[in-house]
């Protein structure tokens, strides 16, 4: 009994090794997750009794919006790119990215967004140009990028928000 259980386990994660190394499945699993990104954000701002949106007073506060909806346009530039060179999807994504993150810099006054920017882009084109053999690098790359950063940008955030204020 306990090695058929044993065996239906390890099948099981064999066929979900197969369902997320496919690149059909890790395109779909960025684009989908993507969507979730700004909702599951606002929850998490929201949660602990924090604002999850800019004041009133920022005067850009519509440029939010405009921003939102660039990427998603955008990323419809990834199908003809995916179709001609599959290997290209990811560091063409990370340019994409990169772009969509260069107002993030005016918007929430921090230019450390710039620096995020230039790294997605540059790698993503240095990926593309010589290390287009390979499908997940850009993944991985973006991927660590985006973490490194969301913990620079949080004690970034959470050191100003403790910082005594000179007004």
């Amino acid at each position: 009994m306990g090695t058929a259980c044993q065996f239906r386990n390890l099948a099981g994660v064999r066929d979900a090794r197969h369902l997320w190394v496919t690149p059909k499945a890790s395109i779909l699993t960025v684009v989908i997750g993507g969507f979730f990104i700004f909702p599951l954000t606002q929850m998490l701002l929201r949660l602990p009794g924090r604002r999850a949106s800019l004041s009133r007073e920022n005067p850009f506060n519509s440029l939010g919006m405009q921003i939102a909806f660039v990427l998603p346009f955008s990323m419809l530039l990834l199908v003809p790119v995916g179709l001609y060179n599959l290997n290209w999807f990811f560091p063409a994504l990370m340019v994409l990215l990169g772009a969509h993150y260069l107002p993030f810099a005016t918007l929430y006054g921090m230019p450390l967004f710039l620096y995020l920017a230039g790294i997605l882009i540059a790698m993503g084109v240095v990926i593309a140009h010589y290390f287009s053999r390979t499908f997940s690098l850009g993944a991985w790359i973006a991927g660590l990028a985006l973490f490194a950063f969301a913990w620079i940008g949080r004690s970034i955030a959470t050191g100003e928000a403790s910082a005594p204020s000179t007004h």
